[in-house]
């Protein structure tokens, strides 16, 4: 299992847009991935569950894999949010 924690850059935090992008890049690795936030955790595969933790630009959150891809998962959606979610997938 990896953690890892990351501030979310953007303006407006994990919301619609954004959120479909994460979504969207966590549903390219086979691992499990949660999201978590003020000890909330979240599928980061579930537009409903990240839109539920109210993730406001600023805010630090966790994410976490459990998997073959873990590593990879991981890494690739710390980068995606430390972009602002400016990469196009």
């Amino acid at each position: 299992m990896v953690i890892k924690e990351v501030k979310v850059r953007n303006q407006v935090g994990l919301h619609a847009r954004p959120a479909t992008f994460f979504i969207q890049k966590a549903n390219e690795y086979k691992s499990s991935i949660w999201v978590e936030r003020d000890e909330k955790r979240v599928s980061a595969k579930s537009l409903l569950g990240i839109l539920s933790l109210g993730i406001v630009g600023g805010a630090t959150i966790k994410v976490i894999a459990d998997g073959n891809d873990e590593n990879e998962a991981v890494d690739g959606l710390i980068k995606l949010i430390e972009t602002g979610f400016t990469e196009q997938l």
